[in-house]
């Protein structure tokens, strides 16, 4: 480990509160699957273990932890509500938003080539790590130790819930389209990539009078919401 990444690792820590028995579970959950991409083991012969098992336990662990916390906070929302405020929540923008202000980009450990294409800034990558570290922390230290972690990163999510567009986002597009006389949006995968535990989608989103945009997520639901967001963001509603 670099000195560089060393103190990121260390600063990383700090945040998360969180004083790991075991280190080598933080590592690998910071290790992206580039660094073993063409070899089975490290130098030494051990095998390279990567963060993605880890990322799909800590995708359940936080939408437990959401779901949670939402039950506590708004004992009178309906199930819609609630879906709405949890996919506010966990969708990989969050995490990304979560991760970057956590110092998580820098303590990553990748491939160089990954690294030089601005992979420690690349939400997708963010919002994996994040969830990852969250299982981390869960099998060192239990659903408490977890618990306490995301209290702490999520805190400002928390404390600026997202508006309708941005928690409902799909909605908010086909009532403004419509609005505006430019009919339904159309979706359609581009793209589908990964492992099949963990896939990546891309979709395109298209209305009328309007060039398509196209957005990832880790479902075909995730990455539609993400694109229409992002339409509505270019298109200047939101």
């Amino acid at each position: 480990m670099t000195d560089r990444r060393s103190e990121a690792v260390q600063a990383l820590t700090r945040t998360l509160g969180h004083a790991f028995h075991d280190p080598s579970l933080l590592e690998r959950a910071l290790t992206h699957p580039s660094v073993g991409e063409g070899a089975a083991h490290d130098a030494v012969g051990r095998p390279i273990l990567d963060n993605q098992r880890l990322e799909f336990f800590g995708d359940r662990v936080l939408g437990l932890l959401v779901a949670e916390r939402l039950m506590r906070d708004f004992p009178q929302a309906n199930e819609g509500e609630m879906s709405s405020r949890l996919h506010g929540l966990v969708d990989r923008s969050a995490c990304a938003r979560v991760g970057e202000a956590a110092g998580v980009g820098p303590a990553l450990r990748m491939s160089a080539g990954e690294s030089k294409q601005g992979g420690r800034r690349r939400d997708g990558i963010l919002a994996d790590a994040v969830e990852a570290i969250l299982a981390a922390v869960y099998f060192d230290g239990g659903i408490d130790a977890a618990r306490a972690v995301f209290e702490r990163l999520w805190k400002a999510e928390l404390a600026n819930p997202s508006s309708r567009s941005h928690s409902n986002p799909k909605s908010a597009l086909q009532e403004w389209s419509l609005k505006v006389g430019r009919g339904l949006p159309a979706y359609r995968v581009v793209d589908r990539t990964g492992s099949d535990h963990a896939p990546t989608f891309r979709v395109e989103v298209t209305i009328s009078g309007t060039d398509g945009l196209t957005a990832e997520g880790r479902s075909r639901q995730e990455a539609e919401k993400a694109a229409a967001l992002a339409l509505m963001q270019r298109e200047g509603v939101i």
